[in-house]
């Protein structure tokens, strides 16, 4: 008996209506990166190993797959080597490429690579699967796509009220309202961090704050201590710890708690600037909101950090996030080249939209109308409808087989297609259509021009 067949680990099988799903995702993301001007590239699936490995630290590499070399991939590996079973080593001999992890990486090799072919400032997008060999657990995969927007060749803040309006423009286009955009900057951290005599500790120091609405203000305090901040540190954030209010409410209290820090203070002129840019041109339906919490990517960002949440009572993670940074290119030789970028959460953002019915009726109709099959003298003339309804932008197809006619219409039922036409003998001879709306039960007689009418 033969093995039932099987997906890898961390894969998934997507069916009609999912992808139909997806793609109503991806098509509205990519109608409005394009109404702001980004444009589109694509990159490998699979990249030199030398492109990804060392650019996310020891347990990103870890997670990239790997691809053996084609033919006899142990040819390179002597015996003493072999002997050694020295994985790390034994890797770099038998794999020269590996599956792209992200899609941020290997758009900085692009840049690098095509640097005078493009038009700096450079606005792209791209929208492709990346895959990373994590442990598959529900709402992480294996195999995903990122939706990714990127600026590099400018230093300017307007980019970063334009990624604010991006956001809003996406989630509104989604009819998801209420969606929080948080802001902090990297700038303040480090102000924050400088300030409590703490520069050494910063990452210490902002990942214990993160946790502050998960496990409260007094264990924060005792993870801060634990990991060496000074006392007279702590007692100094004591106003950070109850930051509440509006955005120009916080941001005159860390003028307070920052007026000691340069590099703090130009944090906050960031800040400023973003958010009287965002006031002036104003928001459809998302809220930006202030987080001096928010530390995501910390190695990686430099400027403003953001990070979307789903709407009050969704429990989801975040659907989005990115942020400013000043050297991507670097990592191939390349300085200089300032950008900020941000990404959409594809599979976290169909679980909301899922979750709060907010998916359109249509979206899943592939298929607008049905001809039922009563022979092949009825399916010719069928066919020709057809057609003539395709060549007129109706999607349309007819039955296969002359099977039972209740079969049929369970069939269009299935398949959620909203209309079925029956075109029988008594039809032939008055050169008419019975048309079938399959959700009202109602049903009509009609020339072709009235059904491609109706069917239009």
């Amino acid at each position: 008996m033969a093995q039932k067949p099987s997906i890898p680990k961390g894969t998934r099988d997507f069916n009609p209506e999912e992808v139909s799903k997806r793609n109503y995702i991806f098509n509205t993301i990519k109608k409005q990166f394009e109404i702001f001007g980004f444009q589109p590239i694509e990159t490998p699936s699979f990249e030199n190993s030398s492109t990804l490995m060392g650019k996310y630290g020891e347990e990103g590499d870890r997670l990239i797959f790997k691809i053996l070399n084609s033919g006899d991939f142990l040819s390179k590996v002597d015996d003493e080597l072999y002997t050694a079973k020295d994985s790390t080593k034994i890797t770099s001999r038998i794999s020269e490429k590996a599956l792209r992890y992200d899609l941020t990486v290997p758009f900085a090799r692009y840049v690098v690579q095509h640097q005078n072919e493009i038009d700096f400032p450079f606005k792209r997008y791209q929208i492709q699967p990346v895959w990373r060999a994590d442990r598959p657990q529900k709402g992480r995969f294996r195999e995903f796509f990122q939706c990714d927007a990127d600026v590099v060749g400018s230093d300017s803040l307007w980019q970063e009220v334009e990624f604010v309006q991006l956001y809003d423009a996406v989630f509104s286009a989604l009819d998801l309202k209420g969606v929080t955009i948080k802001i902090n900057n990297r700038k303040i951290l480090s102000g924050i961090a400088e300030v409590i005599g703490a520069q050494d500790k910063l990452i210490d120091f902002t990942v214990a704050l993160d946790k502050l609405d998960k496990i409260g203000e007094e264990k924060v305090k005792i993870e801060m201590l634990g990991k060496g901040i000074p006392q007279s540190g702590i007692d100094k954030l004591q106003p950070l710890f109850s930051l509440k209010g509006s955005f120009g409410t916080q941001i005159e209290e860390l003028k307070s708690i920052l007026n000691t820090s340069e590099e703090g203070k130009k944090g906050i002129e960031e800040l400023e600037f973003i958010n009287q840019g965002i006031e002036t041109l104003g928001l459809k339906t998302a809220n930006l909101q202030l987080d001096v919490t928010l530390a995501r990517g910390l190695n990686y960002y430099t400027g403003a950090i953001f990070e979307v949440a789903a709407p009050e009572g969704v429990k989801m993670g975040s659907i989005g996030g990115g942020g400013r940074y000043d050297d991507l290119t670097g990592i191939f030789g390349l300085k200089d080249m300032s950008g900020v970028g941000i990404s959409f959460g594809l599979d976290r953002i169909a679980l909301v939209l899922e979750d709060l019915d907010l998916f359109p009726e249509t979206v899943t109709n592939t298929v607008n109308v049905l001809f039922i099959n009563f022979g092949d003298a009825e399916a010719m003339v069928s066919m020709k409808a057809i057609k003539q309804l395709r060549d007129n932008g109706v999607s349309a197809e007819l039955f296969p087989d002359n099977k039972k006619t209740i079969k049929q219409f369970n069939y269009a039922n299935k398949r959620n297609i909203p209309f079925v036409v029956l075109l029988g003998e008594s039809e032939m001879h008055s050169n008419t259509f019975t048309l079938k709306n399959m959700k009202t039960g109602d049903q009509e007689s009609l020339s072709f021009d009235e059904m491609l009418n109706a069917l239009q």
